[in-house]
């Protein structure tokens, strides 16, 4: 396994936060800190989903991994490195790392139904459950946590858009559609694994929509976006909760999400280079 194939998600290295045990552990103390060593054992107490190189997979134990190199070769902290390196050049003075649940005010509050089946709570009684304080550490690099708010997010969306930190071999590496018709649906990887679209392809840790570069997480009750388009030089970020309807009998999202807001602001404001649906 490569340093690209952790940074382009080809390593087959499988997903602790799709292991039933990890599940468990988490729907029981959503405020657990796992440590590094907690998410590889339960990445690794599964065999590999395919060979490297051979498949694509999206996997957070190829970032945990990745960033854990990263503080080798970088001689101190993630957290520092990243400060030095990336939040403070980048101008994002309302982003902050930690380790725990803290969030500093103001905080925008998140509601979930993600524990309905783990708690035992029956299909037809209501359900959610405050989820703004759990410890969202457990899907990013040791160190590499933070809180931010939408202007920052605007902001990164732009300064990761444009390469501003980067040379221009180096930006091409992470943003170029290369994966397009790469990787395929599998029973060990499912379903995390599937085809590379124009609509929805890999670089090095950022997603190509069309021409849109952007990233969408999704946890915890909250949904949010963050998009580029370099020829008209425009930044979209979205983030928004769910209500209860959006979570069905299951406890699973089902409703809208960031990204359809996000599309349909992009196709508004770039008609001729809408983001694909």
């Amino acid at each position: 396994v490569t340093l690209r194939m952790l940074a382009d998600q080809t390593s087959g290295y499988p997903d602790y936060e799709t292991d039933p045990t990890w599940t468990a552990s988490f729907n029981a103390d959503p405020l657990h800190m796992f440590t590094y060593q907690e998410r590889l054992a339960s990445a690794f107490a599964r065999p590999a989903q395919f060979a490297p190189g051979t498949n694509w997979s999206y996997s957070h134990t190829n970032f945990m991994i990745l960033g854990d190199i990263l503080a080798k070769i970088g001689g101190a902290p993630l957290e520092t490195l990243l400060k030095r390196k990336v939040l403070e050049p980048m101008g994002l003075r309302s982003t902050v790392a930690n380790e725990g649940s803290d969030i500093p005010a103001p905080v925008l509050h998140t509601f979930s139904s993600e524990r309905r089946g783990a708690l035992g709570i029956p299909a037809d009684v209501p359900f959610t459950e405050e989820a703004t304080f759990w410890n969202s550490q457990w899907g990013t690099p040791m160190g590499a946590n933070q809180t931010t708010t939408i202007d920052d997010l605007t902001t990164t969306a732009i300064k990761v858009g444009t390469g501003a930190l980067l040379s221009r071999s180096s930006y091409h590496a992470m943003t170029d559609a290369s994966l397009i018709g790469f990787g395929e649906r599998g029973p060990s990887c499912a379903p995390s694994c599937f085809p590379q679209t124009v609509r929805y392809n890999y670089g090095l840790g950022v997603v190509r929509s069309g021409d849109w570069i952007l990233q969408n997480p999704s946890l915890s009750g909250l949904s949010a976006t963050e998009a580029y388009l370099p020829s008209e030089k425009l930044s979209i970020a979205v983030v928004i909760t769910f209500k209860p309807a959006a979570f069905d009998a299951d406890g699973n999202y089902q409703a809208y999400q960031s990204t359809q807001l996000f599309q349909q602001l992009g196709a508004h404001f770039a008609p001729d280079d809408a983001p694909p649906t």
